[in-house]
């Protein structure tokens, strides 16, 4: 059995303060952060009995990717920063643990040599609508070429960067020199530059649902739209295009006071009606915690933190060892709640939640 809190706590002692306030922190004081966390402990299951879970598989799949476990790993920027193989660690230990990486945008790896990395892993691109449509483009197209198998556009971003108190009172930079290949950029010597620096003139705050429904025309890909939580937003992106959504609130890191996204996903879930596959991220820790998800209607989670700590302390290993943990607790949790597999998991094992409705 993995420690999921000792090893951030030996995260922390490899790195220096500010890179840890950096994949640690949130927005102004964190209230979202910690509440992402809360509101899936405030979510009772309730266990079914006598349902023969003498065998009980975890495996499912979303927008044609087959996974080994309805858990992903989310995307984060600037991996190399936490460990010297960064993205190309993740890769690997994604790929040995049966499931799929979201490989970011602002990676310190290309996102051609992420996929050298893991060639028969499963792949999505994170990606943001830029001001350069040219470039956005460019990446889609890229993301094709390597063996992507989506992009995931994230949004919540996009009107401005989250206010990083914690970040702002350690005084936060990029270090001199820091590579974003795909976007060709190389921080410069002797300039202070913040964690979102790099991309302000590059995020076009101006986008709407019509940009989406170009950015779905041009992509040759599935398009996952990601940082809703809003029931009129999720409607709105599925009708402009999207083939399927994330709840996020971008881990608590953009607006503070944000509803969490436990809280946030029923309603998403209820609004596209099985139309598309709805996922999630923010705050999930446990396989109990996945499997709530999955009762209220997510087809996977998408699970951040816990991997960085894992690449931190042991490389590609260490993102293996992080998600096999959060796999055995899945199928362990599942067995007690009397679900054979995703399929048979539904609202009848969360407490006070009603199975019907119910959409997957």
């Amino acid at each position: 059995m993995l420690d999921l809190e000792n090893l951030e706590h030996r995260a922390q002692e490899r790195l220096s303060a500010t890179m840890y306030a950096y994949f640690a922190g949130g927005a102004d004081d964190e209230t979202t952060l910690a509440d992402n966390t809360a509101a899936w402990k405030r979510i009772r299951l309730l266990p079914r009995v006598m349902r023969d879970v003498s065998a009980v598989s975890i495996a499912t799949e979303v927008l044609g990717t087959p996974l080994g476990m309805p858990i992903l790993v989310g995307p984060w920027a600037f991996q190399g920063l936490a460990h010297p193989e960064g993205e190309t660690a993740t890769a690997k230990g994604a790929a040995a643990a049966g499931t799929a990486m979201v490989v970011s945008t602002v990676a310190t790896t290309s996102l051609e040599d992420v996929a050298v990395a893991a060639p028969a892993a499963p792949r999505w691109f994170q990606f943001y609508l830029l001001r350069d449509r040219l470039m956005s483009e460019d990446l889609l197209h890229r993301a094709a070429a390597a063996g992507y198998r989506a992009v995931v556009m994230t949004v919540d971003k996009l009107p401005v960067p989250g206010r990083r108190r914690r970040l702002a009172a350690d005084r936060f930079s990029l270090p001199e020199r820091t590579v974003i290949p795909n976007f060709g950029y190389v921080v410069p010597e002797g300039k202070d530059t913040g964690p979102d620096g790099y991309l302000r003139g590059l995020l076009d705050p101006s986008v709407t649902f019509d940009d989406l429904s170009w950015a779905c025309a041009e992509c040759r890909l599935p398009l996952v739209v990601k940082g809703v939580l809003s029931p009129e937003d999720a409607v709105a992106a599925v009708e402009a295009g999207a083939s399927g959504l994330i709840v996020s609130n971008h881990g608590g890191r953009q607006l503070d006071g944000a509803v969490a996204t436990a809280d946030a996903l029923r309603a998403v879930v209820d609004a596209v009606a099985g139309r598309v596959p709805v996922l999630v991220d923010g705050g999930i820790r446990s396989g109990a915690d996945v499997l709530k998800a999955l009762a209220i209607g997510a087809s996977a989670v998408l699970v951040t933190r816990p991997v960085i700590w894992g690449l931190v302390v042991h490389g590609a290993p260490g993102v293996e060892a992080v998600l096999h943990e959060l796999a055995a607790e899945l199928a362990h949790a599942m067995a007690l709640c009397g679900a054979r597999d995703v399929a048979d998991v539904d609202r009848g094992i969360i407490s006070g939640m009603s199975a019907a409705g119910a959409c997957r």
